[in-house]
């Protein structure tokens, strides 16, 4: 049976359109502390990223980008956005992770840029202000965000989506 299976698998990324291959996606490996996005099959963008302080807080699955803002309130402790002490940086792009909607977990900008590359946050996905204000005119609503603590390269992880979505599709 599974030799059936890979024979349909191999026959439909043969024949069927390419649609999975043109979908953004992003990938956020906890291991390495990187993210990376891809699009239509190549890799367009990667940067280093804080994480959160323990492995549960950041959750590991595939979700959906939600929310999108510029300059976004931080409702914590007040602070308006584009206030330099606000900790949420220049850019929001919050996934639906945990039933919150997007309200509560999200990749965005920092006023801490020497946190960047380490496990310090609440759960969420920081980059330097300039690495999300990239990343946010690159990703829409619908977006799937994947986030793994892996071994593997992005590219492998890549692929690895990829196959899912096409077994996804023809079952």
């Amino acid at each position: 049976m599974e030799l059936v299976n890979g024979l349909l698998l191999f026959i439909g990324l043969m024949i069927l359109p390419a649609g999975f291959q043109d979908e953004s996606v992003l990938f956020v490996n906890k291991s390495t502390h990187e993210i990376a996005l891809f699009e239509s099959g190549e890799e367009q963008f990667t940067a280093p990223a804080a994480i959160g302080k323990t492995d549960d807080l950041t959750p590991e699955g595939i979700f959906s980008i939600v929310v999108k803002a510029k300059d976004p309130y931080y409702r914590k402790t007040d602070i308006p956005g584009g206030d330099p002490d606000n900790p949420l940086g220049s850019r929001w792009i919050g996934f639906d992770a945990r039933g919150t909607d997007g309200r509560m977990y999200g990749v965005h900008g920092t006023n801490r840029p020497e946190s960047i590359g380490k496990s310090v946050s609440a759960g969420c996905i920081r980059l330097k202000n300039e690495d999300v204000e990239k990343l946010y005119e690159s990703v829409g609503k619908g977006t799937d965000i994947v986030i793994v603590k892996s071994e593997q390269s992005m590219e492998q992880l890549y692929d690895e989506w990829l196959k899912n979505k096409w077994k996804e599709a023809l079952a």
